[in-house]
């Protein structure tokens, strides 16, 4: 015997019912279109998932952070050693011949950027952790902080380094090293923001399939409720009887 199709309440990805027929006929395609930000930018590539990628940009960071942190302590102290009409002892080891003399502005300027670089790096650091605990978890709202933390870091850091490749003498081997090596790392960051976003706009969606069904599931229980309690009672344990008096 057969057993007879149920039909049952329509999924929530179904997209045949009443009310998406006539939210077709009154939008246009187009107003229902993802923004463009808030579409994954990379799925997966090179036969790995997004999320191993995002994990080896998370520990990139790490690595990037104490590397910015020790190279920007070098410029300061090559910037404080090398100041004009000062006196240092460190000409036998390190020739600063490599580092900018000229204008005080400028040179003010680049104290700055190693500084401000400096404190990036450690927040970077710190955001770093987070995020790779939160990818242990899949829990998108601690991406967040790394996500805006490596954005600004990315681009400061990108027109720092460009900045500094303009007003040093590209004729010593540590500047041409050094623009070089930045080159690489923006390139980079920019890709391992993009990884990490992706994931993180993957998870949100999931976030919020996951509501919409606790939502469902609620609805459905509470209605399941009601109708229980207001249909009239036949069961043997019922506290209202239903044989009529005599």
């Amino acid at each position: 015997m057969k057993r007879a199709p149920s039909i049952g309440t329509p999924s929530i990805y179904s997209h045949t019912t009443t009310r998406s027929t006539g939210l077709r006929s009154a939008r246009s395609i187009k107003s229902l279109q993802i923004p463009w930000y808030k579409a994954p930018w990379l799925q997966n590539t090179f036969g790995k998932d997004i999320q191993k990628y995002s994990l080896f940009a998370g520990i990139y960071s790490i690595v990037i952070s104490i590397f910015t942190i020790g190279t920007s302590s070098f410029d300061l102290y090559c910037l404080a050693e090398a100041t004009p009409g000062s006196t240092h002892y460190g000409y036998y080891i390190i020739s600063f011949d490599f580092v900018y003399v000229g204008n005080n502005h400028v040179r003010n300027l680049l104290f700055t950027i190693a500084v401000v670089s400096a404190l990036g790096a450690i927040a970077l650091l710190v955001t770093s952790i987070i995020l790779i605990q939160a990818l242990r978890k899949e829990y998108e709202k601690k991406m967040v902080p790394w996500l805006l933390c490596m954005f600004i870091f990315a681009s400061f850091r990108l027109i720092s380094f460009i900045f500094a490749s303009i007003v040093n003498d590209m004729i010593f081997a540590y500047n041409i090293l050094m623009c070089l090596i930045w080159i690489a790392i923006t390139i980079f960051n920019f890709a391992g923001l993009a990884f990490v976003y992706s994931l993180y706009l993957e998870l949100a969606d999931l976030t919020k399939l996951e509501d919409l069904a606790h939502l469902r599931m609620g609805t459905m229980t509470s209605l399941a409720t009601q109708s229980m309690a207001g249909s009239r009672p036949t069961t043997p344990h019922s506290t209202t009887s239903t044989v009529p008096l005599p």
